[in-house]
């Protein structure tokens, strides 16, 4: 091998990002980094001086070596992250330059989720912002081991060393008040160079390293050594009857030939029998390869479990936990909710349990709030559906760390940090007696009828006649009612959206409760949001859920208001009132669809009849 490609192929590899507040210069700063130090290719530099002379500059601009996007050229700012991709004598690097505007700030999370290093930009007229806060704070959550804090456009204010010297004592102070460990200043400016490749004359006062000489020589922690293995499974490959292989990438530690493993969530035994990397069999594979793994024993093993090494401390496998998350959403995090939580190759259905604290940004204090806004920060609890093997965000970011995923739109809604997890699983008992011997014991298939429509439909009434019915055949039911629900089980809920999806997600498992009991279930809710029936609905074997949508025109529901809502919503003495101040969303393909003010009650007995197969 020629020395000088061996050389190139044992330097380690830096990641870092840029990140600031909108125009604090992260493009232009990555852009002067690789001019100065000879690292733009001639077409480029060819692009930037025809630009040059275009546009009538001075200097080119060097942030278009990095605003890649036709979009971000013609307003001038960073929407998505721009990788770039350079390499010195020392070290080879490569950068996000992430978005400053505070709606792309899904997109900084992004970028530093892969990084070890960020320099966050402050622009030295304006000082610690808002949004400065805010990545110190995103950084802080997501545990890079260094942050290098770069104090921009100091040419602006004639390199003056006493602003410098106050911003540095205030970003020290922040970065002691979160935590962070390691965290240096620059004095810069990206537009002429000043401290970044080279040393300012203008900057004398200055006795530290300039930027690059920094990023090459800063120590990062890259051995796999002592790190535990997490080989999450993504694939079974089964090429034919002879072969089954599991296929995915060691996010952790390393595997060999031989190993003892275990097969988590399920915690069964097995030994490593063949690794197949990409060019063919292999003794080993440590962390970032991709490989399938092949055991000496069959098993019953999909995507989503994970592999660690019996010898070592196993991975926590658990239904619950705490996280910190930043939130993307445009709508609040609301407890209660339930989305699609997704942790390696594992999805699995999650609801918010309670929201412990937000990080207000200002102040830098953890306070108690009922939600979380668009780009806030803050910890909560959180339930899934099933357990998964999981580690805390500190111990492992790999496999400690998640998103969080809109069921209804598959928008990413937030990403979350696991901070604690609890010490007990709660596993569901399953005794002798099961609802298939509870429905042969009644003689009857039990089924949850989810009646749903605006207040004043006629759902109740339907409801009532339709239990009556069903007791007069001989049948075991049980009818739940909205009104009646919340004078016990949901007599702490009030009528805010958060509270509504909490009373829905509680209906929905004491439905499956009654469920198991072997009964027929009658379930008379507004239930406006689709999102909410939904969730109720995956609760359940599809064959034991029957939406019915009783599909009442707004004007017939405010002509029968026998409880006089509509008025009083109508006066704004009501807020939230379905209909009025707070949106219906019908169901998209309900089992049934009701008339209750063209059809009679018996004409609508007779369709339920029908769709419970009893008629």
């Amino acid at each position: 091998m020629p020395p000088l490609l061996e050389k190139h192929l044992r330097k380690d590899l830096l990641r870092f990002l840029t990140c600031g507040s909108v125009d604090d210069g992260k493009s232009t700063l990555i852009g002067r980094l690789l001019y100065d130090a000879g690292l733009v290719p001639d077409d480029q530099l060819a692009t930037l001086k025809a630009d040059q002379l275009k546009r009538g500059l001075a200097e080119p601009d060097l942030s278009l070596l990095l605003d890649g996007l036709q979009a971000e050229r013609e307003q001038g700012i960073t929407i998505d992250v721009a990788y770039r991709y350079f390499s010195t004598e020392q070290r080879k690097f490569i950068v996000a330059d992430t978005p400053g505007h505070e709606q792309y700030t899904a997109n900084m999370v992004t970028g530093a989720s892969h990084c070890q290093l960020a320099l966050l930009l402050v622009d030295a007229r304006k000082g610690v912002l808002s949004q400065t806060r805010r990545h110190l704070a995103v950084v802080r959550l997501l545990g890079l081991q260094h942050v290098a804090v770069v104090v921009n456009k100091l040419d602006l204010l004639d390199y003056h060393q006493e602003t410098y010297r106050q911003l540095e004592e205030q970003i020290q102070a922040l970065g002691q008040q979160l935590g962070l460990k390691e965290l240096h200043c620059f004095p810069i400016s990206a537009v002429t160079g000043a401290n970044v490749v080279h040393r300012s004359i203008h900057t004398e006062w200055y006795e530290g390293p300039t930027l690059l000489s920094w990023l090459e020589e800063v120590e990062i922690q890259t051995s796999i050594e002592g790190e535990p293995l997490r080989f999450p499974v993504q694939f079974v490959s089964r090429p034919h009857q002879d072969f089954r292989g599991y296929m995915g990438t060691v996010t952790a530690g390393q595997i060999s030939f031989g190993d003892e493993v275990l097969l988590l969530p399920s915690q069964a035994d097995n030994r490593i029998k063949q690794i197949v990397g990409v060019h063919g069999e292999q003794p080993s594979a440590e962390r970032g390869e991709a490989v399938t793994i092949v055991l000496e024993k069959e098993t019953d093993l999909s995507r989503g479990e994970v592999l660690v090494l019996k010898k070592e401390e196993p991975m926590i496998v658990t239904d619950q936990f705490e996280a910190n998350l930043v939130w993307f959403g445009d709508q609040p995090l609301r407890p209660g909710k339930r989305y699609e939580l997704r942790l390696g190759t594992v999805a699995v259905p999650a609801t918010i349990k309670r929201l412990l604290h937000r990080l207000e940004i200002q102040s830098m204090q953890e306070l108690p709030s009922p939600q979380l806004e668009r780009n806030d920060l803050g910890r909560c609890e959180l339930a899934l559906e099933k357990a998964i093997p999981c580690d805390r965000y500190e111990d492992l970011p790999a496999t400690g760390s998640f998103i969080l995923v809109d069921r209804v739109t598959d928008n990413t809604i937030a990403a979350g940090m696991i901070t604690a997890t609890a010490s007990r699983q709660v596993v569901w008992h399953q005794g002798r007696v099961d609802k298939a011997i509870r429905s042969q014991l009644k003689g009857q298939t039990p089924k949850v009828l989810w009646f749903t429509g605006l207040s004043g439909s006629g759902k109740s009434t339907l409801a009532n006649a339709l239990e009556q019915r069903l007791v007069e055949l001989g049948y075991h039911t049980y009818l739940l009612d909205g009104d009646n629900v919340r004078h016990g089980l949901n007599r702490d809920l009030g009528f805010q959206e958060e509270d509504r999806a909490e009373n829905i997600r509680r209906v929905g498992e004491v439905s499956k409760l009654m469920l198991e009991a072997g009964l027929i279930v009658l379930v008379s809710f507004i239930s406006p949001f689709r999102s909410e029936r939904q969730q109720v609905r995956e609760l359940l074997d599809p064959r034991e859920f029957i939406e019915v949508f009783v599909d009442t025109p707004i004007e017939v529901c405010e002509e029968r208001d026998p409880k006089g809502l509509y008025k009083l919503a109508r006066e704004g003495k009501l807020p939230n009132f379905t209909g009025i101040s707070s949106p219906y969303e019908p169901p998209d393909h309900p089992e049934l669809v009701l008339n209750t003010h063209q059809n009679s009650q018996e004409e609508n007995l007779k369709h339920l009849l029908n769709a419970l197969r009893l008629s």
